[in-house]
């Protein structure tokens, strides 16, 4: 999974909900090897997916993205 910080916000949500990866995959509409693919960091998820995945887990899209760091952390 790496260090993708969606990656895992979107993986921890999932299991927190009680979804399987293949379970989120037809409720959003994509196929389990995208789903996986995000959770492992190895495909960047886009707007109108991550939009769907939050809406299907039923948590807002601010709580997948990661928090922002202020310039002086980075």
């Amino acid at each position: 999974m790496g260090s993708n910080p969606l990656a895992r916000r979107i993986r921890a949500f999932r299991k927190l909900k009680g979804f399987t990866q293949t379970e989120l995959a037809e409720s959003v509409g994509v196929s389990i090897a995208i789903i996986g693919a995000v959770e492992r960091g190895a495909r960047k998820a886009e707007g109108s997916l991550i939009q769907r995945i939050s809406e299907v887990l039923g948590v807002d899209q601010q709580e997948l993205l990661p928090p922002v760091q202020p310039l002086e952390e980075r």
